[in-house]
């Protein structure tokens, strides 16, 4: 496996950039893939690791700028870092509003893009890491009952057992039993807990 299990893809249509590039990130035991084109890049089958991808601006079909906007209209979060011979300042400003890591102007130091990657890799694990926990939180509150889901937002809405047993036309002891699933299934071992549970699936739900 490569350092930390990540990989980085290379794409830049100048064989001697890429080869330098690749020593490079080998040498400090990086997992590398390259690639002269955005075509030859989408063609290939990427492995599903942490990653970060050193994107030329200029290509001979897509040009790096533009492939950056077809990986966010297809939700890909690929953290990039731009590398360009014929940089300039509105360029750069659009690549990093658009996501981008770092925008480095060839020739550039070998410090500065190994600091870009490693960042970028550090980004795309924390988003890996941030969707799993999001997925087991939806999983888990896709397990409580419809009215255990009610219960679950009156709870989180402040409401006390007997405002949420009124609410739903309960007794305020079937209310303590549904609370009680509730706090078990979505494991919370507090009502500040739960809350801050709630507030990222309606997080998560806005996002989608």
């Amino acid at each position: 496996m490569s350092r930390e299990g990540a990989v980085v893809f290379v794409v830049d249509d100048d064989f001697s950039v890429r080869e330098s590039i690749e020593d490079l990130l080998r040498s400090v035991g990086h997992d590398v893939r390259s690639y002269d084109s955005v075509a030859a890049f989408l063609e290939d089958r990427r492995v599903d690791h942490p990653a970060c991808l050193v994107l030329d601006v200029r290509l001979p079909d897509t040009s790096g700028l533009e492939f950056q906007q077809l990986l966010l209209t297809q939700g890909m979060n690929l953290p990039i870092v731009f590398i360009t011979g014929h940089g300039d300042i509105p360029m750069s400003v659009a690549a990093m509003k658009a996501g981008a890591i770092e925008f480095l102007t060839k020739p550039f130091r070998d410090q500065d893009l190994l600091d870009a990657v490693h960042a970028g890799i550090a980004l795309d694990r924390r988003r890996r890491a941030d969707e799993e926990t999001l997925a087991s939180l939806k999983e888990r509150h896709a397990s409580l009952t419809p009215r255990e889901q009610e219960t679950m937002a009156l709870v989180v809405n402040g409401l006390m057992n007997k405002q949420i047993a009124a609410a739903l036309g309960l007794s305020e002891m079937t209310v303590k039993v549904h609370r009680a699933h509730v706090m078990r299934k979505m494991n919370a071992a507090s009502l500040p807990e739960l809350v801050r549970i709630a507030d990222s699936l309606a997080g998560m739900t806005t996002r989608a």
